[in-house]
């Protein structure tokens, strides 16, 4: 009975194997090929056989078969995985922006369970996590030689529950204990608001299901709020882990005219892919300011990529995370899925920005402001019988700018990011006069 069973598994593995060569292109196998495939199932049904008769307890044949694929997939690359169906409905209901869990995005990096970016106003955000934490423990499971798709699947859960998860971070002298309370995670895509009058700041916080809509409609929000146009804006894409290539390929579009956004090579012809920028729907060419850092990944290196490679924005802040892969979702009959690698972007110019990373065109590392007010010196207007102002010169005729919201001016690069767009703009204005 056992025989029959492998002998089946064996035919159904060797129709999945030939299946997929032809779904794939590959119509032409040579003969020597195919023998050699067929003799490398017959060890793996071999040793199926003899762990499903000597194993020292019974495990069911779909165990066996998960745990194959989950090792063969695991010797590929860190972003290519096996999902079970619980795994699989999970993934899909990220892209909609609305989970129970604690808003992280995390990635195997050296072979290390790491974060790529915690998710804004978030259990891991407001708890302090970072990007680059490396997390040693999920409650009391070890992460060494966990898949992703596992670790995530342990972070989340019903909200109201509690989860602890252990940290090393370059800095501490030991791991530690992190304990957090899930929430429902609703990741609002696009935040936008004005800076000063004219200058606008939009962040995207992850590539969903309708970031371009939103990325449009705050666009427009914005215009409204500054008189029917803006002088300049910033493209936050700081700890944005990425998400949907068509959404990164839309907001790229967004302030591009023309020529190529994207490209991607792999094996397949499926996989050799063009994007590129139309004409309608783009915005004005007001000076642009991207803002980046060591957790902008993916479908956010794309966007800065692009927008750098045709001198519409200039990058700023730190090196990029480097991920310059493609994963396509592949949906199995048992409704698991395969997440797997197919293809590798490249940026406008041909650049492969995997493990590298996009480079800043101004590098400005995120650092703390501290004001200290300028109470050392008196003025003019503080001399006993000073003259009064005459007249009306120019300066008069120059009104103080709304001030900068308290938690922005915090923020060291997107000061940095406002003041090269103001910088900008009295520059034009000299050259005009």
């Amino acid at each position: 009975m056992l025989k029959n069973k492998l002998s089946l598994l064996l035919l159904t593995l060797t129709l999945v194997l030939l299946v997929g060569m032809v779904s794939f292109g590959r119509s032409e196998v040579s003969k020597a090929g195919a023998a050699s495939d067929y003799q490398e199932l017959q060890l793996f049904t071999d040793v199926l056989t003899i762990v499903k008769r000597s194993y020292v307890e019974e495990v069911p044949v779909k165990d066996l078969i998960y745990g194959a694929i989950d090792g063969m997939l695991a010797s590929l690359d860190p972003h290519s995985s096996f999902m079970s169906p619980e795994i699989y409905k999970e993934m899909k209901v990220d892209t909609r922006g609305e989970f129970g869990g604690l808003g992280i995005e995390i990635s195997l990096r050296d072979n290390l369970l790491t974060i790529v970016s915690p998710i804004e106003d978030t259990p891991a955000s407001r708890a302090g996590l970072q990007a680059g934490d490396q997390i040693l423990k999920i409650d009391d499971q070890y992460t060494k030689d966990m898949e992703i798709m596992e670790a995530v699947q342990l972070m989340r859960g019903a909200p109201g529950t509690k989860i602890t998860i252990t940290i090393m971070r370059s800095g501490f002298e030991k791991p530690q204990a992190f304990t957090l309370e899930r929430e429902v995670i609703k990741v609002q895509s696009v935040k936008s608001k004005t800076l000063e009058k004219g200058f606008g700041y939009v962040r995207l916080v992850q590539f969903q299901e309708r970031s371009g809509e939103d990325l449009t409609k705050a666009l427009e929000t914005l215009r409204e709020d500054n008189g029917g146009a803006l002088q300049g804006l910033v493209l936050d894409l700081r700890n944005n882990p990425g998400g949907l290539l068509d959404q990164a390929v839309d907001i790229a579009d967004q302030f591009l005219s023309e020529g190529l956004i994207v490209y991607t090579k792999g094996r397949e012809a499926d996989a050799q892919m063009e994007f590129s920028a139309k004409r309608s729907g783009t915005e004005p060419d007001y000076p642009m300011v991207v803002l980046i850092n060591g957790g902008s990944a993916s479908a956010s290196e794309i966007v800065a990529g692009a927008l750098q490679d045709h001198g519409r924005a200039v990058i700023m802040g730190v090196q990029s995370f480097g991920k310059g892969s493609v994963q396509t979702i592949i949906p199995l009959s048992d409704d698991s899925g395969l997440r797997l690698t197919t293809a590798k972007y490249y940026t406008p110019n041909g650049t492969s920005i995997q493990a590298r990373g996009i480079v800043p065109d101004i590098e400005v590392p995120q650092s703390e402001i501290k004001e200290v007010q300028d109470t050392e010196h008196f003025r003019e207007k503080d001399l006993k019988n000073h003259f009064d102002t005459e007249g009306k010169g120019e300066n008069s005729k120059k009104q103080a700018a709304d001030p900068v919201d308290v938690e922005a001016r915090k923020d060291f690069q997107l000061m940095r990011a406002l003041d090269l767009l103001k910088g900008w703009r009295i520059f034009q204005g000299l050259k005009a006069a």
